[in-house]
C-alpha cells in the first residue's frame, strides 16, 4: 500500500469536463503524474459512485470546505472511483461537483490497484477503499485509509484539520 512520502504512480484517468445534449461529453485521459506535477491536491476516493455514504456525505463535505481547502493551499480536489469517466461527470454534476471538484473515473481501477488500496465487495467486484491523501507535487503527504465500512478520517474535515 502506498505510504507517506511515496510517489504518486503513473496511471490514466479518465474524466468528462463538458456535458452534450444528454449526457457528458466522452471523457478524456488524466495523466496522473503530469496532473500532479507542481500541484498541491486533496485526492479523495471511495467505493462507488451514487452508493449511500459518498453521495450523502464524502463529496458534498469536499464541495462544502473547497474554499477553506484552497485557503490552505490546496490547489485542486479530485475525487476518484471505480467507474467510468461518463458515470462520475454526471454524478458530480448531480451533487453539485462539477466544475469545482475533478470526478476522476478509474474504470479499470488501474490507480487504485497501484496504490494497493482495491478491496473485493460482494456483488460489486473490485472497489476503491475509501481515503484521503494530500499530495504536493506528485509525493503523498498526507495519509488517511478507512477502516472497512467505516468512514470516520477520510472526509474534508479531518483533512483540514491536518493541513494546521
Amino acid at each position: 500500500m502506498i505510504q507517506i512520502g511515496d510517489r504518486i504512480p503513473e496511471a490514466t484517468l479518465f474524466e468528462s469536463i463538458a456535458f452534450g445534449e444528454a449526457c457528458p461529453v466522452s471523457p478524456g485521459r488524466v495523466s496522473v503524474t503530469e496532473a500532479a506535477k507542481g500541484k498541491k491536491i486533496a485526492l479523495f476516493a471511495l467505493p462507488g459512485a451514487y452508493t449511500p455514504t459518498c453521495s450523502a456525505k464524502h463529496v458534498p463535505g469536499y464541495v462544502e470546505h473547497l474554499d477553506a481547502l484552497r485557503a490552505k493551499g490546496v490547489d485542486e480536489v479530485w475525487c476518484v472511483s471505480v467507474n467510468d469517466g461518463y458515470v462520475m461527470a454526471a454524478w458530480g454534476r448531480e451533487l453539485g461537483a462539477f466544475g469545482k471538484v475533478r470526478m476522476l473515473g478509474d474504470g479499470a481501477a488501474e490507480l487504485t490497484r497501484k496504490l494497493g488500496l482495491e478491496q473485493d465487495l460482494p456483488d460489486m467486484g473490485v472497489r476503491s477503499r475509501r481515503y484521503s491523501m494530500l499530495l504536493d507535487d506528485g509525493v503523498v503527504k498526507l495519509l488517511n485509509v478507512e477502516a472497512k465500512g467505516k468512514f470516520e478520517v477520510s472526509d474534508a474535515t479531518t483533512l483540514l484539520s491536518q493541513l494546521g
